[in-house]
């Protein structure tokens, strides 16, 4: 349910552009769905994370500069600006405190080795690099609707492999527990 929660915005917005063909009219739907994400989100939990709000900050200034200037580029940078602001924050989070943002995130769930921590904490510095030039080659190199598809499928499917993959990495380093512990 949160998954889809996450991603209702980017289908309106696919989804108003698959019936219009106008990515402009796209945004400026995107923008109160977001809004209205939020305000579902905070009603339901009376909390809004911290990716949710960068989330809606450069939706909201990027949206509204498409809007304004009447320029396709300014949100389809949005997806390279929120995931290069989550490598940086992740990166930071290697060098500041006592644990990486992945660690944070996960170890109530999970106990890691401090190295697994850092490299998975790695992992995702680097994907979010990866994801958000990846982003700006197809914005550049392919036409409008490619890159409105791949906005929603192309990431949306990198980051369930990339999940899995982590998934998949992590179980190799979970301690192993006798059954007759």
């Amino acid at each position: 349910m949160k998954i889809l929660l996450d991603f209702l915005p980017v289908i309106v917005f696919f989804a108003v552009y698959k019936i219009s063909g106008d990515i402009i009219l796209a945004t400026a739907i995107l923008i109160p769905a977001t809004l209205a994400q939020m305000a579902y989100t905070w009603f339901k939990l009376h909390r809004i994370e911290k990716m949710q709000l960068v989330t809606l900050i450069l939706v909201v200034l990027l949206g509204g500069a498409t809007i304004l200037f009447n320029d396709k580029t300014f949100i389809q940078w949005k997806p390279t600006v929120v995931n290069w602001l989550f490598g940086a924050a992740f990166l930071i989070s290697s060098f500041v405190g006592s644990k990486t943002i992945v660690q944070r995130l996960m170890e109530g769930n999970i106990e890691l080795p401090a190295a697994i921590w850092r490299h998975l904490n790695n992992a995702w510095i680097l994907f979010f690099a990866l994801m958000g030039g990846i982003n700006l080659f197809v914005a550049y190199n392919f036409s409008e609707e490619t890159w409105v598809n791949f906005k929603l499928f192309g990431m949306l499917g990198l980051t369930l492999i990339f999940i899995l993959g982590q998934g998949v990495y992590i179980s190799k380093h979970l301690p192993q527990h006798n059954e007759h512990d």
